[in-house]
C-alpha cells in the first residue's frame, strides 16, 4: 500500500514509522523546504501542493494546529487515513476520525470521541467519555480522566494531566507537566499546578 505524507518533519518521521506496522510499504513525502530530501528512511518527492496529484491514502504529519486545519481543508477531497500503531490500546465502542494518529503505548479507554486530524501521542492516555475536537494534540505522556471536552485546536502539552469532568475551550495551550483542576472558558496558555493563565 502506498502513502503519501505532508510533512517531513520528526512527526513525520514517526508517523511514517507507524504507518509501515499499517502495512504501508511504499511511503513519500511532500514538503516546501527544498533542501529536505529525505525524512528518515524516506524520499521526499515534491512539494505539498503536489497532494493536488495524489491518488492513493494522504496523511497530514503537520504538528502546528493551524497549519494542519489549513492543509485539512485543502485537500478535504483526498483520501485522508487515520494511522494507529498496534502498540496502541484503544477500547472497542471508540470513535476516531480522519486523519487523526494514535501513536504506540497510548491508552483511549470506552465511550471517547476523538475528532479529525488529532495527535494522540506516545503514552498518553485519554480516559472514558472524553470528546476531543479537531485538530487537539494530546502530548507525550499526558493524561486526561473521564469525561474531558477539549475544544478544537487545544493543545496539551508533554506531562501535563486533566482532571475529571472538566471542559476546555478551543484555542489553548496546556503547558508541560501543568495540572488542569477547572473548566477553562478562555483560549491562551495555561501553565503550572494548578494550571493558571499566563497573561501575554
Amino acid at each position: 500500500m502506498t502513502l503519501t505524507i505532508i510533512g517531513a518533519s520528526g512527526h513525520g518521521k514517526v508517523v511514517a514509522d507507524a504507518a509501515t506496522y499499517c502495512g504501508y510499504d511504499n511511503i513519500v513525502f511532500l514538503d516546501d523546504d527544498e533542501t529536505s530530501l529525505k525524512c528518515g528512511k524516506w524520499p521526499v518527492v515534491g512539494k505539498t501542493n503536489k497532494a493536488a496529484e495524489v491518488d492513493n491514502d494522504l496523511f497530514i504529519a503537520i504538528g502546528d494546529a493551524k497549519t494542519r486545519k489549513r492543509f485539512f481543508e485543502l485537500y478535504s477531497n483526498k483520501h485522508i487515513v487515520t494511522i494507529i500503531h498496534p502498540a496502541a490500546v484503544i477500547a472497542e465502542d471508540v470513535s476516531i476520525d480522519a486523519g487523526t494518529v494514535v501513536m504506540p503505548g497510548a491508552v483511549i479507554n470506552p465511550g471517547v470521541i476523538i475528532g479529525k486530524g488529532c495527535i494522540i501521542n506516545t503514552s498518553s492516555s485519554v480516559d472514558h467519555d472524553c470528546f476531543l475536537e479537531d485538530y487537539v494534540h494530546v502530548s507525550v505522556g499526558a493524561h486526561l480522566s473521564g469525561t474531558v471536552h477539549v475544544g478544537e485546536l487545544t493543545w496539551i502539552g508533554a506531562g501535563a494531566t486533566v482532571s475529571n469532568n472538566i471542559n476546555i475551550c478551543s484555542g489553548c495551550m496546556i503547558g508541560a507537566g501543568a495540572v488542569v483542576v477547572k473548566s477553562i472558558e478562555e483560549a491562551g496558555k495555561y501553565i503550572g499546578v494548578p494550571a493558571k493563565r499566563v497573561v501575554a
